[in-house]
């Protein structure tokens, strides 16, 4: 009976283990093939040159990277990998573009962010400024959104 009832945990174990996903390190972009007619176009920035600082302390808010948010775009994704920083560009369809420069508080504006937070990244308005999550809690609050949870 014991055997039985180690195969049983290890196989729940293996199952367990195998159906968690990868974390991403660096912001979806978009397949070249999809991007006619999309309705947001994620593409890769040109590398911004920012020195490597040597290793410090762990600090609760790392400094704002130095971001070159080029002309039409709302939004820059920098993600950190290996001391080496990515910007990816999200950029909107005309349509769109207008929507969330006039009320970046609607949803495909914040599902946009969201996708380039849960990469591990940071969001940063075409102003340089980091749009963070209390931003989006003001955003709610404007609109006076609720969210409900499954749990």
């Amino acid at each position: 009976m014991s055997k039985r009832l180690v195969y049983l945990v290890s196989l729940l174990a293996a199952a367990c283990a195998s159906s968690v996903p990868a974390p991403q390190s660096t912001a979806p972009l978009t397949p070249p093939g999809e991007t006619a007619g999309a309705a947001v176009i994620r593409r890769p920035l040109p590398e911004a040159k920012t020195p490597v600082a040597p290793a410090a302390p762990i600090v609760a808010q790392p400094a704002a990277p130095a971001v070159a948010v080029p002309p039409g775009l709302l939004y820059v994704c920098v993600t950190q990998n290996g001391g080496a920083q990515k910007q990816v560009g999200i950029e909107f369809a005309p349509k769109v573009h207008d929507l969330c420069s006039r009320h970046p508080e609607m949803g495909p504006c914040q599902y946009e962010r969201q996708a380039c937070r849960n990469a591990g990244g940071r969001v940063f308005a075409s102003s340089g400024a980091e749009i963070t999550l209390a931003t989006e809690a003001e955003y709610d609050r404007k609109v006076m959104r609720v969210r409900f949870r499954a749990n």
